[in-house]
């Protein structure tokens, strides 16, 4: 099936969607801000991932290339601290929460992306980027030998978060070394940050202007400029690196090309518990491994975090996990009976019925993910999909080589969605629950409704459900086990 809708993307830069139209031929350029591995991250910084992940995904959908870096910041404030206090070396204080951030992208079905630069990988370039801004102009040694950016030497400042300069009560004369500052404080910011052997310890690395280590914002820059392009399609990241970081990065990246930095910004809203900011104090803090010990799976946090619009804030609660559980579980159900219909060989046929449902939801599909990513009308065509062919279904109007064409299609449609389980639908049942199914239907034949109950207990409890169907009692995985 051919997929002829155009792909728009809201832009925040201008504030409106824009078709997405590759510099680079058929291919993609998109780099989407990493974690900073001081910690591991939280589901607030999950939902970015899943929402850049969707954004990839859909780019492919749609027929493009794409060539992504995502960053791992193992240089900044935290992580020196972190380093210090726990008294090991910068990479042995970060190794753990790297590799922990793989095996939760992993958990979360989120796809590799092509580069997974470390900013301590690429200092000497942040270097380079440094002289060339002085170079030119816009970046000075400030008192404290530390290099800042002149941001009212660029014209543009604020082109991306709509701040006026001349509005701001915080002048640009204001330094700023801390890597993150308030939202609204204007000001010049750090691009190599002078040694304090106080604050940092043995961490230093040496450069023409001393000793020291890059500023967060000059991190991004470099290493989309280097590993990308100087222009890049798409830079992503949650709402909160808006301002200052992404507009820093065009800033000094702008500065130092002469180029636009990226043609597109995109950013993902916040997520919230039970309507509250996440906080460790509220009691309403949340990692992966949390929800997983929980008893979640992480096909269904990835569906949480996956179903909400990326611009609309994502409210977590336990009652709507329960409801997602449910959600996935009739997804479920549903491959596994088109699976049992494409095995059985059925000859029954649709008179073309088939075929118009699933040209007409692919299209519904496409068009919906086209629209800036509207997930809430893509889900909403999955479901009418299962609907109407669960119709067809019961009236025995589909065949075996119908049921594969519906399953193609429900791959095709989880390339986007990352959260359908297409291995081992059909599994055997153990031998013991399926002879307590039958000893329970005989019960209940024989009106002995102790025994019915008892025998339907012991195959609850180990995790499966009783399933009537139009072919008669079957039994399948709880939703637990999705």
């Amino acid at each position: 099936m051919t997929t002829p809708h155009r792909l728009k993307l809201y832009n925040t830069e201008t504030r409106q969607k824009e078709e997405l139209k590759p510099s680079h031929g058929n291919q993609v350029l998109m780099y989407t801000c990493g974690p900073t591995v001081y910690n591991y991250a939280h589901i607030g910084n999950f939902r970015t991932y899943v929402f850049e992940d969707l954004l990839r995904r859909t780019i492919k959908f749609f027929g493009f290339k794409v060539d992504q870096a995502m960053n791992l910041t193992d240089i900044d404030d935290k992580t020196i601290a972190g380093a210090i206090r726990e008294k090991v070396s910068l990479s042995e204080y970060t190794r753990p929460y790297i590799d922990a951030f793989f095996a939760d992208l992993k958990t979360l079905q989120i796809e590799p992306v092509e580069h997974y630069p470390a900013a301590t990988e690429f200092i000497p370039d942040m270097i380079v980027v440094i002289q060339k801004l002085m170079a030119k102009g816009v970046a000075y040694e400030g008192g404290d030998g530390s290099i800042y950016f002149a941001i009212r030497k660029f014209p543009r400042y604020g082109c991306l978060s709509h701040f006026n300069i001349d509005e701001l009560k915080v002048g640009a004369s204001t330094r700023v070394t801390a890597d993150e500052y308030d939202k609204d404080h204007l000001a010049d910011f750090v691009l190599w940050k002078k040694y304090d052997p106080e604050r940092d310890g043995q961490i230093y690395w040496e450069s023409p202007f001393g000793k020291g280590r890059p500023g967060w914002h000059l991190e991004c820059s470099t290493m989309a400029m280097k590993i990308l392009s100087e222009t890049i399609d798409i830079h992503v990241g949650g709402v909160d690196n808006m301002f200052p970081h992404h507009e820093n990065e065009i800033a000094q990246s702008e500065a130092c090309s002469g180029k636009i930095f990226s043609k597109l910004w995109m950013h993902s809203e916040h997520l919230v518990v039970d309507n509250k900011k996440m906080s460790k104090s509220l009691g309403n803090f949340f990692t992966l491994r949390d929800l997983l010990s929980k008893g979640f799976t992480g096909i269904q946090v990835r569906y949480m975090l996956l179903h909400t619009h990326y611009k609309t804030q994502l409210n977590f609660t336990f009652e709507g996990m329960e409801g997602i559980k449910m959600s996935l579980q009739r997804l479920q159900d549903f491959i596994t009976r088109m699976q049992e219909i494409a095995a059985s060989g059925s000859q029954a046929g649709s008179s073309g019925k088939i075929t118009n449902v699933l040209e007409e939801k692919h299209s519904e599909f496409a068009s919906a993910l086209a629209d800036d990513l509207n997930i809430s009308i893509a889900l909403a065509v999955l479901f009418d999909l299962v609907r109407q062919i669960n119709v067809l279904a019961d009236a025995q109007e589909i065949s075996s080589v119908e049921a594969i064409k519906v399953l193609d299609l429900l791959r095709r449609f989880n390339d986007v969605l990352g959260i359908l389980n297409f291995e081992g639908q059909v599994a055997e049942i153990p031998q013991e629950l399926q002879e307590a199914l039958d000893k329970r239907l005989q019960a209940r034949k024989d009106k002995d409704w102790a025994l019915a109950d008892r025998l339907r207990d012991f195959i609850v409890d180990r995790g499966y459900v009783i399933e009537d169907t139009a072919t008669g009692a079957r039994l399948k995985k709880g939703a637990d086990g999705i």
